[in-house]
């Protein structure tokens, strides 16, 4: 077992997600990055060693079980992210789990799942998918972004889907939509103050319901 889930483990029934955050956690078993305490989180629940309630945030430590090994991923649900201009506060609160099989998506290291909002990239293409409103988009967010990938970028502590492009003769970096709709373009030197969280990997649909 890794040491973070081990530590995360030992004080398993004194925390609670809700009241304490992913950055209070890391503070408590010494990781600093917020994204990777929930992935521990998400791994040692899937391991069948601890049980999150989704209502309060209570982490509940299973004693005496064998790990459960499931044929589903859960996917910590971490927000909203714009597709359009940059408006959604981002915030790491964890919102709850997609669970997806893993005949749909293979298990990696790093994913988190985002709701788009938004049709700014409607035409992007991911493995032979758009991202419309609603959808969840998967993020790697352990891989190292390249030009052309769709990306999760923080600017100005808002959440975006963008396309990432590279100018590196003039240090520029520019997010672009891909859409049926008029959308500006974000330039940003690299010396300014922002982030990209991950690498778009997968998108799952929204449900077409039809109670026809």
């Amino acid at each position: 077992m890794h040491q973070i889930q081990q530590k995360i483990l030992n004080f398993a029934d004194k925390l609670n997600l809700k009241r304490d955050g992913f950055r209070q956690i890391g503070r408590l078993v010494g990781e600093p990055h917020p994204f990777k305490v929930s992935y521990h989180l998400k791994k040692l629940e899937e391991k069948g060693f601890i049980k999150i309630d989704k209502k309060t945030g209570e982490i509940k430590r299973i004693k005496n079980e064998e790990p459960q090994k499931g044929l589903f991923l859960a996917i910590p649900i971490l927000g909203s992210a714009n597709c359009g201009d940059p408006n959604i506060f981002a915030e790491e609160n964890l919102e709850g789990y997609i669970k997806v099989s893993k005949n749909i998506i293979k298990a990696g290291d790093g994913l988190l799942a985002i709701k788009a909002s938004g049709n700014s990239m409607n035409k992007a293409n991911v493995n032979g998918q758009n991202i419309e409103d609603g959808d969840y988009v998967i993020i790697n967010s352990k891989k190292q972004p390249q030009p052309n990938d769709y990306v999760l970028a923080i600017i100005d502590n808002c959440a975006n889907i963008k396309k990432l492009l590279l100018d590196s003769k003039n240090k520029i970096i520019s997010l672009m939509s891909e859409s049926t709709e008029n959308h500006p373009i974000i330039f940003i030197h690299e010396t300014d103050k922002f982030l990209i969280n991950g690498v778009v990997k997968y998108v799952i649909k929204k449900p077409i319901v039809n109670w026809s």
